[in-house]
């Protein structure tokens, strides 16, 4: 892995932001493994109330699959600590003290998704098609919260492993509604505005994997991003424009599950189940008709091999260790035939 390339600075036309890949940072492949698997196959958890036979220990549910049956498949269900609350008044109000400065009250929803109904069961141990379900189940839940006017921006995530920000093993993910469009996808969109006004064409459609290709399916296809941030980052991109997650037909969602299911199994194999993060990058409800054919979304996997430093943190710069290149040479080369 170790490379003799100079250092570069590379810019991410998405998010704007700089990376600097840097040779004297380079490591080995087996540098980067877990100690320990994050998530401890054959466990269980008699006292874990996302297992099936213990629904009464959760917070409300919202919706299951296959609907009114007791042997579900997928949970939707509130979170039972929630960062933001759905039974309190959505209001605004402007500060006196400091001039141009507002507050929101904290309304917003925060959801669970229970991806399995048994313990010992990882997302990527799911079929295609059960993977494909979850993400169903997302757009189903995306699709009540775009009914509630107040919601303007959903983001879907999923933490992996405690270091990655989980606080439960058993598989699950999570959906929050936000009653404004976060700085983050504000940024996002203007930068994707500003590229289609100069060329007439998407960033992310014109986008050309070459090198970078880990692989494909029908209707998507996986890469490790030209200006990735974090080492092995993958992006999950529609070949087809799309602006919203919630567009999503059921076909495309099997289609998309077994693409997931792969790279999720890569990161597993290569890096011995390491923590990662994804998340869903789509767009607001009420983004303009003009912001939709510069506005594709995408997912993003991050694993989590280590914590951003202060120069991270002081200049919005990342350093990866790791060229994009070699991360992704690396990542096709990992055979799971014989795990799957």
């Amino acid at each position: 892995m170790a490379s003799t390339r100079n250092p570069e600075i590379r810019s991410d036309i998405v998010f704007n932001k700089s990376v600097i890949f840097s040779t004297a940072r380079a490591r080995r492949p087996s540098d980067f493994k877990s100690t320990s698997a994050t998530f401890n196959r054959g466990s269980s958890n008699s006292s874990c109330p996302f297992c099936i036979g213990r629904e009464h220990e959760c917070a409300p549910e919202i919706l299951r699959v296959p609907r009114a049956t007791s042997d579900w498949k997928i949970r939707v269900i509130e979170n039972l600590y929630p960062a933001l609350r759905r039974d309190i008044e959505f209001r605004s109000r402007e500060l006196d003290s400091v001039p141009e400065a507002g507050v929101l009250s904290g309304f917003g929803f925060h959801d669970v998704v229970i991806e399995t109904p048994t313990h010992d069961v990882c997302l990527s141990d799911l079929s295609a098609e059960g993977v494909g379900g979850v993400l169903i189940a997302f757009r189903e839940r995306v699709l009540q919260l775009l009914s509630n006017e107040a919601i303007q921006y959903v983001q879907i995530f999923k933490n992996h492993g405690a270091s990655a920000g989980a606080s439960m093993s058993h598989s699950h993910s999570q959906i929050m509604g936000l009653p404004v469009v976060p700085p983050t996808v504000t940024t996002r969109l203007q930068n994707m505005k500003e590229r289609y006004e100069k060329t007439g064409k998407c960033g992310v459609c014109e986008i050309k994997p070459g090198e970078l290709l880990i692989d494909e399916s029908s209707h998507f296809y996986s890469m490790v991003p030209f200006a990735a941030c974090f080492p092995f980052e993958i992006w999950i991109i529609p070949r087809n424009h799309s602006s919203h997650f919630h567009e999503l037909d059921s076909e495309k969602a099997v289609d998309l599950g077994g693409l997931l299911k792969l790279m999720l199994r890569k990161l597993s194999q290569q890096f011995n189940d390491p923590p990662f993060n994804f998340m869903v990058h789509t767009s607001p409800f009420q983004a303009k008709p003009s912001h939709m054919p510069h506005s594709h979304w995408f997912l993003q996997i991050v694993p989590q091999f280590f914590g951003i430093g202060g120069f991270e943190m002081g200049s919005g710069c990342y350093i990866n260790p790791v060229f994009p290149e070699e991360a992704a040479k690396l990542l096709r080369e990992v055979d799971v035939s014989k795990t799957t």
